[in-house]
């Protein structure tokens, strides 16, 4: 008998342990902190700004790439680089220190397993989450279509490049692609820019 209470104390401990783990599993960092999303392919957190995001974006201008019904919002002092038929980049003033929009596409063969692929993309990113060279992990919808949005660790020097990316896939123009969306700066300088990075890539518009 003396034994009951030693037992029910065990069991709320490990109750509250599992409940730690699904919270620390759940999180929505929003650019501030570690998560994971689950390892199924179900359903997607949608893309939400925070207000500083939004801000981040105020008065900006929009990036339209229109042979692939793509656009994006950025800050009004970011300028188009290059724009060709499978990538585009935009940018940031201040050289080295820039923030960069970088997207590519990828035309896949119309018999493409797009949701093995996103699920491959998604356990390819985790493993790197499990190594610490990610920091933030999650599917993520945006216009409404599901991908795989992740966010690398800071690098080992200060002017080494760490990525926010989102990866996806959609038909269009009679084709399947592979869509690689992904915003960068050094790592010194990610925090300046990160509520601008963020802002833009949860402003794609994406024709699907």
């Amino acid at each position: 008998m003396k034994q009951i209470p030693v037992l029910l104390l065990l069991g709320l401990v490990l109750s509250l342990c599992n409940l730690g783990d699904k919270l620390k599993t759940s999180d929505n960092s929003g650019g501030s902190g570690k998560s994971a999303s689950s390892d199924s392919g179900g359903d997607a957190e949608k893309a939400s700004p925070t207000a500083a995001q939004t801000a981040a974006l105020s008065g900006g201008t929009t990036a339209n790439w229109e042979n692939q019904g793509m656009s994006w919002t950025v800050p009004p002092n970011w300028k188009e680089t290059s724009k060709e038929s499978k990538s585009l980049l935009w940018r940031s003033p201040g050289g080295g220190d820039a923030a960069n929009l970088i997207v590519s596409i990828s035309p896949m063969d119309e018999s493409f397993p797009v949701d093995s692929a996103n699920q491959a993309s998604f356990d390819g990113q985790k493993t790197r989450f499990k190594n610490g060279e990610v920091d933030e992990l999650k599917w993520l919808e945006i216009d409404g279509l599901k991908g795989v949005q992740f966010r690398e660790s800071d690098p080992e020097t200060p002017d080494g490049i760490r990525r926010l990316q989102w990866l996806a896939y959609r038909k269009y123009a009679g084709q399947v692609q592979g869509i690689n969306v992904m915003l960068s700066t050094s790592g010194k300088d990610f925090l300046r820019h990160q509520d601008a990075m963020y802002g833009v890539l949860y402003s794609t518009k994406v024709a699907h």
